[in-house]
């Protein structure tokens, strides 16, 4: 063999490597499936762009948007939830979502989560909830946050919030995540939207680890 026939067959197998690298990424391990373990998605901190913090994650609800969110049970072990319809229309004009979930979770202490879901095969539906509280007038900041589950851990966006009203200062902890039903992350297969709020309650910390406390009712594992 000469050498320029071999230098050929080197670029013919590191394309063949490339496709096959592309083809993973994109089809992955068959997401979103029932299995023995529950429903299988993609996890990232970004909506726009793939991070290192992307995860495959096991739910035992099914988030696909193809599926009714609202089907999310209101009882999460010690956690029960009532349904808080959103009022302000300005939300389904700007966003257009197709599946809107709002809700409140309640622990036995009375320490409490707001849980949103918003499903959506528009890109138009998606915006840093940074955005808002900056448009509001609340100082933010914002990092990634895990989550250790009972296998691995997810990776969520976590934002503090913080604005002055009469009498002191309102403070918030938010994490949030954007789920796919496979790697491909195709718009058109569906984008969900998980966001957990708090009022901070003893400390950033202490509501940090309610808010991962209660993620944990939602997933059970993570995986590389």
């Amino acid at each position: 063999m000469s050498r320029d026939q071999g230098r050929y067959l080197l670029i013919v197998v590191l394309l063949f490597a490339a496709v096959g690298a592309t083809l993973w990424i994109t089809l992955g391990h068959p997401l979103g499936a029932n299995t023995a373990g529950g429903h299988e998605f993609v996890a990232d901190i970004d909506n726009w762009r793939r991070t290192d913090r992307e995860r495959a994650v096991t739910s035992p609800f099914d988030f696909n948007l193809a599926a009714d969110l609202q089907a999310l049970p209101l009882q999460l072990g010690d956690w029960q939830g009532i349904e808080v319809p959103q009022t302000n229309l300005e939300v389904f004009i700007l966003l257009e979502p197709e599946q809107y979930v709002q809700r409140l979770y309640e622990r036995p202490d009375g320490k409490a989560v707001w849980l949103s879901l918003i499903g959506s095969r528009k890109s138009k539906s998606f915006h840093s909830p940074q955005i808002c509280y900056d448009a509001d007038g609340w100082q933010t900041t914002a990092g990634s946050e895990p989550v250790p589950l009972q296998e691995g851990q997810l990776y969520a966006l976590r934002l503090l919030a913080t604005k002055a009203v009469e009498g002191g200062a309102a403070e918030h902890a938010v994490m949030y995540f954007y789920l796919w039903p496979s790697y491909a992350r195709d718009p058109q297969d569906g984008t969900v939207l998980v966001k957990v709020t708090a009022p901070i309650y003893d400390s950033v910390e202490e509501t940090v680890a309610l808010e991962q406390a209660f993620l944990n009712e939602l997933f059970t594992s993570a995986r590389e």
